[in-house]
């Protein structure tokens, strides 16, 4: 894959052999990188966990303390006083049947689904196969008649940090217009909350690697076991 000069440019100063402090990791990006638009931090690596045995799954969420600087789009599956809380959340749909007909249809975009308790059995007959991931659960948090403050904590910035079929985590931190102590905090954040979310049956490091990015740049290799040690203090 060919690559710009401004990319390549960043690259040769980055030491392939060294494990950066998370710090200076996002100093560095700061510093380095030229980016053209407000781009969003990000953090990727491997869990050690097999993803294909359901005891060792990861699925957390998380409020950061500064947000990402992104307002995600919420849809609300509820009916009567619920539905009329969750309008007053700030959800940017809401409706019962009505609604289950338009996202059947495609009819509307959004990033996040929440459901009250008796929507869900007919969530789940209709719409199961046309939601996805995107599918309202317990477990991310999305289920519940506790709608306002489900609402509310997804427009702060709540994030669901889970594996992928590999293994692999990718968390979101914050744009790059933040600076740096805002991006640091997040990170030792989220990664905080990664750790309490580990499997029983996990074995070895849980966090085997991390890697620091923006959006477009290249990523720099973290010093994991620093990073570990720097959130399980991180008073959060």
């Amino acid at each position: 894959m060919s690559r710009s000069k401004r990319y390549s440019a960043v690259v040769e100063k980055i030491d392939p052999n060294k494990k950066y402090h998370p710090f200076e990791a996002i100093e560095f990006l700061l510093n380095s990188w030229p980016s053209k638009f407000d781009e969003m931090f990000e953090l990727h690596g491997k869990l050690s966990i097999d993803p294909t045995k359901s005891d060792q799954t990861v699925r957390t969420n998380v409020v950061l303390p500064h947000g990402i600087g992104k307002s995600p789009v919420v849809l609300v599956f509820a009916q009567g006083d619920l539905a009329d809380e969750a309008r007053k959340a700030g959800a940017d749909y809401v409706g019962g049947n009505d609604l289950v007909e338009q996202v059947k249809k495609g009819e509307v975009k959004f990033d996040v689904a929440v459901s009250t308790m008796d929507m869900m059995p007919i969530i789940g007959k209709q719409l199961g196969k046309v939601l996805g991931p995107k599918m309202p659960s317990p477990k991310a948090g999305t289920v519940g008649n506790n709608v306002k403050q489900i609402v509310e904590e997804l427009k702060k910035g709540k994030i669901q940090i889970r594996n992928d079929k590999l293994g692999n985590y990718h968390i979101p931190l914050g744009k790059v217009s933040f600076g740096k102590e805002k991006i640091y905090e997040n990170l030792l954040a989220a990664v905080k909350t990664l750790l309490r979310a580990k499997p029983p049956t996990a074995k070895g490091n849980f966090i085997e690697t991390a890697y620091i990015s923006t959006t477009m740049s290249p990523s720099l290799k973290i010093d994991n076991k620093t990073l570990i040690d720097l959130a399980e203090k991180f008073d959060f």
